[in-house]
């Protein structure tokens, strides 16, 4: 009984990506840089009475990368280039993990400043 990984001779096996193809929805998309961005926002947002609105994403797929666009609130006063640098960066690093899809830019747009005791 020959092995479970090894082809038999003359057998016509072809490579993963040859077998076809493989499409992710743009919501799928959308909904793990939401994801990712709660995640990079949530520990500045502890302990905080507000709370600031979910992240607005959206996503376009031109190619074989993905562009993403995330409308957030961030709290104030804080650093705020380098809360937009962390849902970038945790956006990016969430897509390509789990679709394995490049993002080719992550557009983070500030809605909405929340000062400290509320708006």
């Amino acid at each position: 009984m020959a092995a479970l990984t090894t082809p038999a001779p003359g057998s016509s096996r072809r490579e993963p990506a040859a077998r076809g193809r493989l499409r992710i929805a743009d919501r799928v998309y959308a909904r793990i840089a939401a994801r990712a961005a709660r995640e990079a926002l949530a520990e500045v947002w502890q302990g905080r009475a507000e709370q600031g609105s979910p992240p607005v994403v959206s996503v376009s797929v031109p190619g074989s990368t993905v562009t993403v666009r995330v409308a957030v609130e961030l709290p104030f006063p804080a650093d705020l280039a380098a809360l937009a640098r962390a849902v970038r960066d945790r956006i990016a690093t969430q897509v390509l993990g789990l679709t394995g899809t490049r993002v080719g830019e992550v557009v983070v747009v500030v809605e909405k400043l929340v000062p400290r005791g509320g708006a």
